[in-house]
């Protein structure tokens, strides 16, 4: 270890705690998916927030184990805890828009974008696995597919607004949790 002297103990003690924040963060991410409550979407942002603080005092790269388990935490906290972070911003977003059967909204008298939250779990997987394996072709990928396979149904503005909100939504909580994992890299 290169961080010498009497203090070894701290960078101990520091790469624990970066393992910690984001394996409660996923705890909390799983919890506020499948009972939302805003306070939950709040502390697993906080908690990923600690962990990139965690990661700019600590002085070199993570040992392997805590970059493997930072990995599959952040692969949880994506998945998970994008559908509560997304629901949030279409919430503060939305307007009168009717909600389907089917997780859709309502246009005229048929219901699109049904399906948006499984969408967005594997959205997210996708996003996390291709940043963590150092892939970006593959984000190319993800969002043509998604792109043409909703192009159909973005016809009206509302619409389009949602895909858009809810798209960046998922990516952005993506690459954040996926950046947990670059940061342990030396």
């Amino acid at each position: 270890m290169a961080f010498a002297g009497s203090f070894w103990f701290l960078f101990v003690l520091g790469w624990i705690l970066y393992v910690i924040c984001p394996i409660a963060a996923a705890v909390v991410a799983v919890v506020a998916w499948r009972r939302p409550a805003r306070p939950l979407t709040i502390l697993a942002v906080a908690l990923l927030a600690v962990t990139v603080v965690v990661a700019a005092v600590l002085p070199e790269g993570a040992p392997a184990v805590v970059t493997a388990i930072t990995a599959v935490a952040a692969v949880a906290v994506s998945v998970a805890g994008g559908s509560p972070v997304v629901r949030w911003l279409l919430d503060r977003t939305t307007f009168d828009e009717r909600e389907g059967l089917h997780g859709g909204i309502v246009v005229g008298e048929r219901e699109v974008l049904r399906g948006g939250e499984v969408i967005g779990l594997l959205e997210r997987l996708a996003v996390t696995g291709a940043i963590i394996a150092g892939v970006p072709e593959a984000l190319a990928v993800v969002i043509a597919i998604k792109g043409v396979g909703r192009f159909t149904e973005l016809v009206d503005g509302p619409v389009r607004e949602r895909f858009i909100i809810g798209t960046l939504g998922s990516w952005i909580w993506a690459a954040a949790a996926a950046g947990l994992v670059l940061l342990t890299r030396s």
